[in-house]
C-alpha cells in the first residue's frame, strides 16, 4: 500500500505541473514555491528549540493560529510553520509570530528526513486533515511528540472503510488527537484509538478574539447606517448570481461582495454584473457612502471585521468545494446563510439544527430565506442570537490544550 502511495503522490505533482503549463497559477506558485525554498529545509541544523505546525491553507491557519501565537509568546520556543497550499502561504508568508514560514515539501521520506534533521523539532502539530504519511512515519520513527488539533472525522473517510488498515495503521503515529466532536472520537475509539481528547474547535478562540477587539472604519459604518446590510463573504460566481437577483428586490438593503478571489478579472466580472453605481472599496473615498447601495471589496484582509455590519451574512462555496468560515460571521450574532455543500463542516451543522444557519439549493428556496430573514426582524434577531450562543459558548478549546499539554 505505501507503493501505492507514494505513486499517488508523485501523480499528484505530475498533474500540479500539467497543471502550470496550461497556466493555472496557483499551480505555478506551488512549484515555484518548493524550488525557492530547497535551501530552508535541507542542509545545516538550525539552532534552538523548535516547534512545527502544518496547515493546508488559510482556513487551517487560523484554527492552529491561537495556539501557534500561544508558543511564540515563550521564549523558550522558535515555531516552525510550514503550509501545503499556496492560497494560504501568500497571504501570511510575512506572518510574524513565527520564526520560519515554508511551503511543506512533496511527502516523500528523504524530505521528512530533511525536513526533521534541520529543524529538529520538539513537538509537531498539524491542524484539522492533514495527514502526510511519509511525514507521520519519519516523525513516529523518530520518537517526535505529534499532536492533531481541531481534528475532525467522518465515517465516510478511507480510514473506516473495510480495504482502509493501513491508513488506520499509520494514525498510530499521533501522540494524542484533540478533536472537535464526540463523533471524531467514537470512530477512532472504533479503530483502537483511544488517546482522544474532545475540546472543539479552536478557530471559535480566534474568530472571538477578533469580534472582540474589530473596528469598522468610519465609511462603512456611514455607508451602513439605516439600512439592513447583507454581506456575501468569501463569495464564488454562484453564490453572485442568487445576491445579483435578489439586490433589485431589496431596495432599502445595503450589499456587500467579499469575493473569495481578488485578481483583476474576477473583481471585474463581478463589477460588470453588479447594478450601475456599485463601488470598488478601493475607490470608495471617491464616493458619498451614503449613496452606494452595492460595495465590492477589492482587497483581503477586511472579511471578519465587516461581519460586525452584517445584519445577514452569506458564506461562500456552498455551490462548490464547500463553503468557507461560517464562525467568523456568527460570532457577531448575525445568521448565516450558504449554498448546499455544507455538510462536512460541523459547525454548520449545528447551526442548522439550532436555527441559526440556513441552507438554500435553489431561488424559491433562497428568496423565502431571506424574505424571512430581511423583513422579519424577530425571526432576524432571533436567528442572530443563536448563532452567536453558538460560538460563544463553544469556544476555549486552544485553553484545553494548553492546559492538558502543560504549556
Amino acid at each position: 500500500m505505501r507503493f501505492f502511495y507514494s505513486v499517488s503522490v508523485y501523480s499528484y505533482v505530475f498533474l500540479i505541473r500539467l497543471a502550470s503549463i496550461f497556466g493555472k497559477a496557483k499551480a505555478k506558485l506551488w512549484l515555484k514555491g518548493r524550488k525557492t525554498q530547497k535551501n530552508e529545509w535541507a542542509g545545516n541544523p538550525e539552532e534552538g528549540k523548535w516547534i512545527w505546525m502544518h496547515v493546508s491553507s488559510l482556513g487551517e491557519f487560523e484554527q492552529g493560529r491561537p495556539l501557534l501565537e500561544h508558543f511564540a509568546s515563550k521564549n523558550d520556543f522558535k515555531v516552525l510553520l510550514t503550509f501545503f497550499s499556496p492560497s494560504g502561504f501568500e497571504v501570511r508568508k510575512n506572518y510574524d509570530k513565527a520564526d520560519k514560514i515554508l511551503y511543506l515539501p512533496k511527502d516523500t521520506k528523504a524530505n521528512a528526513r530533511k525536513l526533521l534533521a534541520k529543524y529538529h523539532p520538539e513537538m509537531v502539530f498539524f491542524v484539522k486533515y492533514e495527514f502526510w504519511f511519509n511525514y507521520l512515519s519519519i516523525i513516529k520513527k523518530a520518537e517526535i511528540p505529534l499532536y492533531l488539533i481541531s481534528g475532525i472525522f467522518r465515517a465516510n473517510q478511507h480510514f473506516f472503510k473495510g480495504w482502509g488498515g493501513w491508513f488506520r495503521k499509520q494514525l498510530k503515529a499521533f501522540t494524542h488527537f484533540y478533536l472537535q466532536d464526540e463523533n471524531s472520537a467514537a470512530l477512532l475509539k472504533n479503530t483502537g484509538l483511544e488517546n482522544t481528547t474532545v475540546c472543539g474547535d479552536t478557530r471559535f478562540d480566534r474568530v472571538v478574539s477578533i469580534a472582540d477587539s474589530a473596528q469598522i472604519p468610519e465609511w462603512l459604518e456611514r455607508f451602513g447606517s439605516g439600512h439592513k446590510v447583507y454581506v456575501a463573504g468569501s463569495s464564488w460566481e454562484p453564490d453572485d448570481e442568487f445576491i445579483l437577483k435578489l439586490i433589485p428586490k431589496e431596495p432599502d438593503t445595503k450589499f456587500i461582495f467579499v469575493p473569495h478571489d481578488v485578481h483583476d478579472s474576477r473583481i471585474k466580472g463581478l463589477l460588470s454584473k453588479c447594478p450601475e453605481g456599485t463601488v470598488l472599496y478601493s475607490q470608495k473615498d471617491e464616493h458619498e457612502p451614503e449613496n452606494v447601495k452595492v460595495l465590492i471589496i477589492d482587497s483581503i484582509g477586511l472579511l471578519a471585521s465587516l461581519y460586525k455590519m452584517a445584519d445577514l451574512a452569506h458564506i461562500g462555496n456552498g455551490f462548490g468545494t464547500g463553503i468557507h468560515n461560517v464562525a467568523e460571521a456568527a460570532v457577531y450574532g448575525c445568521p448565516v446563510i450558504f449554498g448546499p455543500k455544507y455538510h462536512k463542516f460541523k459547525e454548520a451543522v449545528d447551526l442548522i439544527a439550532l436555527g441559526g444557519g440556513f441552507s438554500f439549493k435553489i431561488e424559491a428556496e433562497y428568496f423565502a430565506l431571506c424574505e424571512k430573514l430581511l423583513h422579519n426582524e424577530k425571526a432576524l434577531v432571533d436567528a442572530g442570537q443563536i448563532a452567536g450562543k453558538y460560538i460563544r459558548e463553544n469556544s476555549g478549546a486552544t485553553g484545553r490544550i494548553i492546559e492538558d499539554l502543560k504549556l
